[in-house]
């Protein structure tokens, strides 16, 4: 097939690359053999350098082996950034086992879904979590839970702090340690220092099973091999060419349980043998601080992360100039935002485009080259074209669904051959995006296929949200559609019919879901009517409450920003 984008590229940037085909922990393990002393990672005043974590990988692998976990078993890792995370990340590859990475934001009804159907044997978690996993357990097959705490990681100081101001803050737990429930650091200590070595095959072997929605609203397990996602860290780090190995220093900010996160920042980072910022939670002033002091280079994020610095009152008194490299993904980037940041950090901040289902990046525009309104060029080794309802190309610069295909696109959804075929076909992945391309081979997301809700960079299904507010006793009909938000991109909205002679308030309504759903799917926006409108069949036609909030945005919407730095915590809030 033709591909104009080809002469668009800079000439630093190759048309193809000879991929390894190696296991996702070589960017570990050739990272500490080449740079051992270099700092891997930082977290509130400790260091933890490339030779240390390999070793704390390798012990954390000999330590599932030695629980009689075998090559191919699923383990969930429910962490924020933190130490723990990467180790038991890296740790698990090393071991031959499939990582199930898990929101710890997720409710039990959530973690219990993902847990039966990935049939993972073991979790690693957080304490103050514990409580809500305990009961997402039941029924699963999972045998054993490791349980850490974040002044596991801290220096000694901070450390014998922590608990203190847990405490203060409610977050204390107490945890019961049994022979399948064992704290981080027993785990670590009696594990044998040195795996089993394993054979992985990269093209056929999963290294990830990363769950995601769609239009059913169904969780579904995307299967990411090794060389899926050795082959899109690669592809990132080629895009993003003047990055040098053993320089760069990462704010980690995106979360590694987000394949975005996992692949632009994690795994590029500690190929490049990058130091990673780990940064549990989102938090403006304290981001802007962490900048400030360790002088990033690279800053993967979302629009409403830069959004956040830019508008944030301290910004200017903050040197952000350090920063040469952002991506910016899971919502389109306004024009006036990277203006903005760009003037501020002297640096570059691009808008690129990627699904689970890809690694995630399949697009993305130049950083050091022409730009244009939209998603930019396809990644080396990627094809992409524009096609109609039965799958022929359409013409230039007309609208059609986006399909593409590359070294990072999934296997697979896990145990879901109907759905898996229903989205690869011949090799290509049909986004359920709709797009254009340019003559030039630029590309342009118009709309979304799908009726996925995409704010602040976290995907919320509709169908999922509706089930939990038709549970609730007064609901008749529920629907929730995403309308525009200067903030977080798009909101929640639920249009809301009760049943006759039942009352409820937005409030009631909000307390409800927030004891269903991860905060950020709790609807912000509320708007109760006596019916929706049906079709002749009886079908509630969600298409005109979209248009609905199209011709209308509703008064007082800026009033429902709950900004950023208040969502939902997961770790006591401000500096361990």
């Amino acid at each position: 097939m033709e591909k104009p984008w080809l002469a668009h590229y800079p000439a630093e940037v190759p048309e193809s690359y000879d991929y390894p085909q190696v296991p996702l922990s070589t960017f570990l393990v050739e990272s500490a053999e080449k740079h051992p002393e270099r700092t891997a990672m930082w977290f509130y005043g400790r260091s933890t350098t490339y030779r240390q974590l390999l070793e704390s990988a390798n012990r954390f692998a000999g330590a599932v082996q030695g629980l009689g976990l075998n090559q191919g078993d699923r383990i969930s890792i429910m962490l924020p950034n933190c130490p723990q995370c990467v180790i038991a990340y890296y740790g698990s590859l090393l071991a031959g086992l499939t990582v199930v990475p898990t929101n710890p934001m997720y409710t039990a009804r959530e973690l219990h879904h993902q847990l039966v159907d990935s049939g993972a044997k073991i979790i690693v978690t957080l304490d103050i979590m514990a409580d809500r996993v305990k009961e997402g357990l039941k029924g699963s097959e999972v045998e054993y839970a490791v349980v850490t705490s974040i002044k596991d990681e801290l220096p000694p100081m901070k450390s014998w702090l922590y608990p203190l101001q847990a405490r203060r803050q409610g977050q204390h737990t107490h945890v019961d340690y049994d022979g399948h429930t064992m704290s981080w650091r027993h785990f670590m200590h009696h594990g044998r220092p040195k795996p089993t070595p394993i054979s992985v095959d990269p093209l056929h072997d999963l290294a990830l099973i990363q769950y995601t929605g769609g239009t059913t609203g169904t969780a579904k397990g995307v299967m990411l091999t090794h060389y899926n996602l050795v082959a899109n860290a690669i592809q990132t780090r080629i895009w993003s060419y003047r990055l040098k190995e053993a320089r760069e220093i990462y704010m980690a900010v995106l979360p590694f349980f987000h394949v975005f996160g996992m692949t632009a920042v994690m795994n590029q980072c500690v190929f490049l043998a990058g130091t990673l910022i780990l940064v549990p939670k989102f938090q403006t002033r304290e981001v802007l601080r962490l900048i400030h002091r360790f002088h990033p280079t690279a800053f993967p994020g979302t629009p409403t992360m830069y959004i956040a610095l830019l508008r944030h009152d301290e910004v200017q008194t903050h040197d952000l100039s350090s920063i040469e490299v952002c991506i910016s993904g899971a919502a389109p980037l306004p024009e006036e935002v990277q203006q903005h940041f760009e003037r501020l950090t002297g640096g570059r901040l691009i808008e690129g485009y990627g699904l689970t289902e890809a690694s995630p990046v399949t697009h993305a525009n130049n950083l050091w080259g022409e730009r244009r309104p939209g998603i930019g060029l396809p990644f080396p080794d990627t094809e992409a074209k524009i096609v109609d309802a039965l799958g022929k190309p359409v013409g230039v610069g007309e609208i059609g669904e986006l399909v593409v295909k590359g070294p990072q696109v999934m296997k697979g959804y896990w145990n879901r051959p109907n759905e898996t075929a229903s989205v690869l076909r011949d090799g290509w992945l049909y986004t359920g995006d709709m797009a254009t391309m340019d003559d030039d081979g630029f590309f342009r997301i118009v709309d979304r296929k799908k009726d996925v809700i995409i704010a602040g960079g976290f995907n919320i299904y509709p169908r999922e949200v509706e089930e939990v507010l038709y549970d609730h006793p007064a609901v008749e009909e529920a629907v929730v559609v995403g309308v525009p938000d200067d903030y977080r991109g798009e909101t929640v909205k639920a249009f809301i019919a009760l049943k006759p002679g039942k009352t409820a308030t937005a409030e009631e309504i909000t307390e409800w879901c927030r004891k269903n759903l991860a905060a950020f799917k709790v609807p912000r926006q509320y708007e109760f009517r006596d019916s929706l409108p049906k079709s002749a069949v009886g079908k509630v036609l969600r298409y005109k409450l979209v248009e609905e909030t199209k011709v209308a945005r509703p008064s007082g919407q800026d009033k429902d920003h709950k900004a950023l730095d208040e969502t939902e915590s997961i770790g006591p809030g401000g500096n361990p």
